[in-house]
């Protein structure tokens, strides 16, 4: 019986290696929220051969047979019979909603370690003086802080997540740039109010859909408006037809390897009359896709230009943003660039960062020329 266990145990073990040589990609790249290492080339030189042994296990390690089902039987498992998301990067909430757990979110949410009077005064100095350069080059600014999910649905997080803290860091800055000439736009009234009418953010995703972009669109574009009123108004909901898809699972199911299991139901609203700007570069992207650089134009259009600099959070609302410009190049950094500003010469330059991200960025005032 000892002899037929072990017999069959070292066949299971082999199985996988036995079918990734007969040619098996266990590999799903609909199930990554990354990209999936190549199989390294040999081409002669001694730099591809001293890199092939840590390429190969690399490759392998992604593509080796049967590696997604096994990562999808493993997830679902302890989603579904431990009641714990399976992997640390996803907090499993209430009522089937799911949240992003790392790059500062848990401090975030639990207001555990708020900005010191040193780090709110060099916020406070960078943004001023981004601002004070862009008025005296006759560009106009506006800042704003994108909410994470916790933010605007704090009852669907899980009982092991306690707030300590009585202000979060999004609540120090805004405090701190009052008085101050940076118009700051917190769109946090504005996505509570759209809650209770209906759902503004995805329940497997890190980010808002397009009922919450609206909302947040509108406040931006209201405050882009007050220094630029070339600047058309911000559409309104009687603009766009409401519908719901049923979807695969987004982001977060992906970072669980649960795409294909998780359903989301994704509310969005389609407008009720063509879209005029085109992404320009690169070539073919979609608007909402996440690249470093992206750059819509509107043909033929006089309006004002735009540059903003962005995070994820942006990437939904570029087809609402660039309807607004003749020209807006997206910037994915936090960090302000006067080199990009004097070379686009916008009329309004748009700053936002994801609250998450006070955690983790520390502005550097001394990018900023000196007006």
């Amino acid at each position: 019986m000892n002899k037929v266990l072990v017999v069959l145990f070292v066949a299971v073990i082999a199985l996988p290696l036995a079918a990734t040589v007969a040619g098996r990609d266990g590999a799903d790249p609909q199930e990554e929220n990354r990209e999936l290492a190549v199989l390294p080339h040999v081409d002669g030189s001694w730099d591809s051969v001293r890199m092939f042994p840590g390429g190969f296990a690399s490759w392998f390690e992604d593509h080796f047979a049967f590696r997604s089902t096994l990562v999808r039987w493993s997830a679902e498992a302890r989603l579904f019979g431990l009641d714990a998301a399976p992997t640390p990067t996803v907090i499993k909430g209430r009522n089937g909603w799911f949240f992003y757990g790392d790059d500062g979110s848990i401090d975030d949410y639990t207001s555990s370690n708020p900005l010191t009077a040193d780090a709110l005064a060099n916020w406070r100095a960078a943004l001023t003086r981004a601002h004070d350069w862009l008025r005296n080059q006759r560009v106009g600014y506006v800042f704003t802080i994108a909410p994470d999910k916790y933010v605007i649905y704090p009852e669907q997080m899980p009982d092991s997540l306690n707030r300590v803290g009585a202000e979060s860091r999004t609540d120090q800055l805004f405090k701190a740039l009052k008085g101050s000439a940076v118009p700051a736009v917190d769109v946090r009234p504005a996505l509570l109010r759209a809650k209770a009418e209906e759902r503004v953010y995805q329940q497997t995703d890190t980010h808002w859909n397009d009922r919450g972009v609206l909302a947040a669109y509108q406040d931006i574009i209201a405050a882009v408006r007050m220094q630029v009123p070339a600047v058309p108004a911000a559409w309104a909901r009687d603009d766009f037809e409401a519908e719901s898809r049923d979807v695969e699972g987004m982001d977060l199911a992906g970072m669980m390897g649960l795409k294909r299991v998780l359903r989301e139901t994704d509310l969005v609203l389609v407008p009720k009359r063509p879209r005029r700007a085109q992404v320009v570069d690169p070539r073919g992207a979609d608007e909402t896709a996440e690249e470093g650089r992206l750059v819509t134009e509107i043909p033929g259009s006089t309006l004002p230009r735009a540059v903003v600099f962005r995070d994820s959070f942006v990437s939904r609302l570029v087809p609402f943003l660039s309807e607004h410009f003749s020209r807006v190049v997206y910037l994915w950094q936090n960090d302000f660039d006067a080199d990009v500003v004097r070379k686009e010469r916008p009329a309004i330059v748009i700053q936002e960062i994801v609250g998450r991200h006070l955690y983790g960025f520390i502005p550097s005032p001394e990018l900023v020329p000196r007006p």
